[in-house]
C-alpha cells in the first residue's frame, strides 16, 4: 500500500459522489462496514454521523477507519483509504450534511429531526484496484 498523496487519477476519483463503504472497528476487534457519503478535500474525507449511530460509538472509541469508494461505472475500479478520523465535532445547523447531499443529490439533507456530528477522515495508507491500481504491494 501507497502513502499520500494521492495520484492525480484517485484524487480525480475521490471528488466524485462514488458510493462509497466504510468500515469501523467493534469493540470485540471486528470490523463492521456501511454505506456512507463522503467528500474529499484537500487529501482528507468528510463524512457525517447521525448522533444515535452504532458506528458513531465505535469511532469515539477507536479512530481507525476505512473508506472504499468505487467508481460508480466501473465497480472494478476502487480505491480504498485507510486512516483515522482526527476531528469529530457537532455538526451546526447541519451544513455539513447539506453539503454531503448537496454532493450526491443536489438538495440538502431532508431528516432535519436528529442531530449530526462531522468526522474528518486523515489517510495513513491507499490501495488501488481496476484503473486506479496501486503497484506499490508492501504489507507496511
Amino acid at each position: 500500500m501507497s502513502k499520500p498523496p494521492l495520484p492525480s487519477e484517485a484524487d480525480d476519483l475521490l471528488r466524485r459522489p462514488n458510493p462509497c463503504v466504510m468500515a469501523t472497528l467493534r469493540s470485540d476487534g471486528t470490523p463492521v462496514s456501511t454505506p456512507t457519503w463522503y467528500v474529499w478535500e484537500d487529501g482528507r474525507a468528510l463524512i457525517s454521523l447521525d448522533e444515535g449511530r452504532v458506528r458513531l460509538k465505535h469511532l469515539r472509541r477507536d479512530p481507525r477507519v476505512t473508506l472504499t469508494v468505487l467508481d460508480e461505472d466501473n465497480w472494478y475500479t476502487h480505491v480504498t483509504l485507510i486512516g483515522r478520523v482526527v476531528e469529530l465535532k457537532d455538526d451546526e445547523g447541519l451544513a455539513d450534511i447539506d453539503r454531503l447531499s448537496r454532493h450526491y443529490t443536489g438538495n440538502p439533507y431532508p431528516n432535519r429531526a436528529r442531530a449530526r456530528v462531522s468526522a474528518w477522515i486523515e489517510v495513513d495508507r491507499w490501495h488501488g484496484w481496476g484503473a486506479m491500481k496501486d503497484s506499490d504491494q508492501s504489507s507496511t
